[in-house]
């Protein structure tokens, strides 16, 4: 009862997701309200950073957080997981992200990783990437 209290509020049911409703009526579920960064006013949608840098034809998977900046609040750190064989810098993503998306969404930190924490229906846990940055000196990036 709780629970349905917390996410009821005058009839509406709140997800926590984010979206949008086209011009055919269409819903379109965007990201989590709560993976939202902040950079220097600017909201980024992970999700959105996630699909592009996947577009990239030597990237097999991507995740994105935001970590605290002391100038902007927070900025982009990309996990990315190569294809096998392949080999990209740090550059060569921002580069190929510089052309996709606007400036502020392009990842100030780009980590490489051999695979990604997924849940059982295979989306990226978010939460076990910042927690396993938090391992590894989140101070690094304050």
């Amino acid at each position: 009862e709780a629970e349905t209290a917390r996410v009821m509020k005058d009839g509406w049911l709140y997800t926590g997701d984010v979206g949008y409703i086209d011009e055919d009526g269409d819903i379109f579920v965007v990201d989590r309200k709560k993976g939202l960064i902040i950079r220097g006013g600017y909201s980024i949608y992970p999700s959105e950073v996630e699909d592009i840098l996947c577009d990239h034809p030597d990237i097999s998977d991507a995740g994105v957080i935001g970590v605290p900046d002391r100038e902007y609040g927070e900025q982009v750190c990309a996990f990315v997981v190569l294809k096998k064989g392949a080999k990209l810098s740090e550059r060569e993503i921002q580069s190929f992200c510089r052309e996709n998306l606007a400036e502020y969404k392009i990842p100030h930190y780009i980590l490489f990783y051999n695979s990604l924490p997924k849940n059982e229906l295979g989306k990226t846990l978010r939460r076990q990437l910042k927690a396993n940055l938090k391992e590894k000196r989140w101070e690094c990036f304050t």
